[in-house]
């Protein structure tokens, strides 16, 4: 088949959506298919690029400076009479294609998909759904957004955030309607964003998992050069975070927490992995609590290494409130870490309660610390938990998601020649 993916975020950027699109692409590619993929350029000129059979038109774009690009390092916020500043605007700000309709108009003219796959509802998302209806080629469109992610990054917008969440909310819907076939990552995505809204869904919606690739993402040790490389102790029990380092993510709560965990088991140590808008107030906070000897920031790290770091854990830990599914999760489940997460969003699909790992109510930091406590003490329950979570990471097997994706297509691609 050839197939087409769209989506405005796109490898090296770090977040689900790009990391899905990435994964997908690649998957699809490595079963034989001809598949191209069309997004905004990271630096701003249209250009192409073949990556391992994949065939990456990057279109014209420009930067939207509200919201940081998730690709360079966030620069710290400046700082006045030793306050830090509202970040309104980023020196690296978000790619975007405000205008790609004739690109990508030409791009289907040339490659003829059998079918297109759009992943966001942005501008490279509207034509190519536009498109699509017009030359009559199948259109799959998957969500993965709640409209958290999108305004807690744009601070201006905090005094009317409730009122544009629902806007948003409502107009990825209507996006998504609008399609041949509807996917998301998870039932409870599905509940959250789409059922009230049922009626007028006149296509399928169906749950399918993001996937973690299992055969990179296992169970095993860290070597002992990657500690010393990323100046890790060893021998010490390690609680990892790994994503996005953003206000909504939560990140501070899990310090906090941790701060707590260090009165019952001091030769602790708190691992944060990714970069972010949070970073700043992160280091401040840390610094404020005293618990720098405690605490690694290693920056944003890419596969292969990152599937590496990943066992340096002993416990993967988030208090996100916003995950559709959260890949990392999945990942850290794959590595065969317990988990501790907050019961909201789709989270409890893959961290379940007493099972695999423990879910708290948002913002329990004292939660956070007592399940901390209670896994880093305790081997065995380490054990129990570990292997329960690759048990529950083998339902999330990247080869399980690309085979649901070509049955979608074939299936879409048949309806239309009848």
């Amino acid at each position: 088949m050839k197939i087409l993916i769209a989506t405005a975020v796109y490898y090296p950027m770090i977040n689900g959506v790009a990391t899905f699109s990435h994964n997908l692409a690649l998957g699809l590619a490595k079963r034989g298919h001809e598949v191209m993929v069309i997004c905004p350029s990271f630096t701003g000129k249209k250009h192409t690029k073949m990556e391992d059979g994949v065939r990456v038109n990057y279109l014209k774009s420009i930067r939207i400076a509200i919201y940081p690009d998730q690709i360079n390092t966030v620069p710290p916020k400046k700082k006045f009479f030793k306050r830090e500043m509202p970040q309104i605007f980023y020196k690296h700000g978000l790619w975007a294609s405000v205008a790609p309709g004739p690109e990508i108009k030409k791009i289907i003219k040339r490659f003829q998909p059998d079918v297109i796959h759009s992943q966001t509802a942005d501008p490279i998302a509207l034509w190519t759904a536009y498109l699509a209806k017009r030359f009559k080629i199948p259109l799959i469109t998957t969500g993965h957004t709640y409209p958290d992610t999108i305004t807690d990054q744009i601070k201006f917008l905090k005094p009317i955030k409730k009122p544009i969440d629902a806007m948003l909310s409502a107009f990825l819907v209507e996006y998504q309607k609008h399609g041949d076939y509807a996917t998301m990552p998870t039932e409870m995505a599905i509940e959250d964003l789409i059922t009230k809204k049922r009626k007028k869904f006149r296509i399928p919606v169906e749950a399918i998992s993001n996937g973690v690739d299992l055969t990179a993402f296992k169970p095993g040790r860290a070597s002992v050069s990657l500690y010393k490389e990323l100046g890790v102790p060893e021998k010490r029990p390690i609680a990892l975070y790994v994503g996005r380092v953003d206000p909504e993510k939560s990140v501070s709560l899990v310090v906090e927490a941790f701060n707590q965990v260090l009165e019952k088991i001091p030769q602790a140590v708190l691992v944060i992995v990714g970069d972010g808008t949070d970073v700043g107030n992160l280091r401040e906070l840390v610094k404020k609590l005293g618990i720098e000897q405690s605490v690694r920031f290693l920056g944003r790290i890419l596969s292969p290494k990152l599937e590496q770091v990943y066992r340096l854990g002993n416990v993967f830990v988030t208090a996100s409130e916003i995950e559709t599914q959260g890949i990392v999760l999945i990942e850290a489940a794959a590595t065969g870490l317990p988990l501790i997460a907050v019961d909201k969003g789709a989270v409890r699909e893959v961290c379940q309660n007493g099972k695999n790992g423990i879910l708290l109510q948002p913002k329990d930091v004292v939660g956070i610390a007592k399940g901390l406590v209670e896994i880093l003490g305790d081997k065995k329950l380490q054990q129990k938990y570990s292997e329960e979570s690759l048990k529950i990471a083998k339902t999330h097997d990247i080869n399980h998601t690309l085979e649901r994706f070509e049955n979608i297509y074939q299936k879409m691609i048949q309806n239309k020649t009848r």
